[in-house]
């Protein structure tokens, strides 16, 4: 079978923030933004890929109880939520890009007992970035 991902969805809590992450520190273009004040979907993608991640409101599936939003609230928050792995030929360069531009580091580039070297960082809404050396 030919499939392909074209698309992932991560939750976002400020869209200028995640822009801010997404587009001006990580270099993503924008392929798409629709919506208005917090309720925006917006789609990001490194410049020449196939897929993209769209960015979104969390909690909005129907059927949600209150109880069950403000837990996928927290969950977002602290980071347990929702995660992207990433890969660059660059780590210490993108690792340097993010530090300086004030994003969280959680991680900073380390060897993992599997094998790969890696940082952590969170995204504006909590999401883990797991960046890689390629």
């Amino acid at each position: 079978m030919d499939i392909t991902i074209d698309a992932t969805f991560l939750p976002h809590t400020d869209p200028e923030a995640s822009l801010a992450f997404y587009r001006d520190l990580l270099g993503w273009e924008v392929r798409g933004d629709v919506g208005r004040g917090t309720m925006r979907w917006i789609t990001v993608a490194p410049v020449g890929s196939g897929s993209a991640v769209v960015l979104e409101p969390p909690a909005l599936a129907e059927g949600l109880t209150d109880a069950q939003r403000t837990a996928i609230a927290e969950m977002v928050e602290n980071g347990s939520y929702a995660f992207i792995n990433l890969a660059t030929p660059d780590l210490d360069g993108v690792f340097e890009k993010l530090q300086a531009g004030g994003a969280d580091v959680v991680q900073e580039p380390a060897a993992q007992p599997w094998g790969e070297r890696n940082c952590v960082f969170r995204d504006p809404a909590g999401n883990t970035v797991r960046i890689k050396q390629a």
